[in-house]
């Protein structure tokens, strides 16, 4: 048995777990999200707690059991809770700025980078240099947080960049002059 599929996941107050043949909807304070279960998977919801069941032991079955347990039980933690990313911008004149739906990003290039925010993700900039990205899904928070970091990573020599909070970036030693 899967160590990760064979876990209860715990429904807090408040949120309520539906299905409907294959399809999980989870509805809590924060919003509500679905989600279909691939063939072979199944839930089992039991007053406030609800376990994965899969049909046999192949491989795929083992995989996919452990998947979707996760998959619900970041569900559950996002309408409850939600998600959050922080960002960091390091540089000389390097900022971030909102401007209705897209992040205005100036990263010393010769034009600003213009980031659309997608639907279900809230985007505040503080000091103009912190980025906090939020939300109920967490592969759209991660995403949406990796495709800004990836406009300029953090380099290792002067440790400008995008990076987040509490990342440590290895620096390395500049040039030396020779004798």
């Amino acid at each position: 048995m899967s160590r990760v599929g064979k876990k209860v996941i715990n429904i807090p107050s408040g949120v309520t777990v539906s299905t409907k043949d294959d399809h999980v909807t989870v509805k809590g304070s924060k919003g509500e999200l679905s989600w279909t279960l691939p063939e072979g998977i199944s839930i089992v919801v039991e007053g406030n707690e609800l376990s994965v069941k899969r049909a046999d032991d192949s491989r795929r079955m083992r995989a996919l059991h452990g998947t979707n347990r996760s998959l619900l039980s970041n569900m559950v933690e996002g309408v409850s809770k939600g998600f959050a990313k922080e960002l960091e911008i390091v540089g000389v004149g390097f900022k971030a700025a909102v401007k209705g739906k897209t992040l205005d990003l100036s990263l010393g290039k010769s034009h600003p980078i213009l980031h659309p925010i997608p639907a279900g993700i809230t985007v505040s900039v503080t000091e103009n240099t912190k980025i906090r990205v939020e939300g109920i899904d967490k592969q759209l928070v991660g995403q949406f947080a990796a495709e800004v970091r990836g406009y300029y990573p953090p380099e290792p020599y002067k440790g400008k960049g995008v990076h987040y909070v509490g990342e440590h970036i290895r620096r390395k030693e500049g040039k030396s002059v020779g004798k």
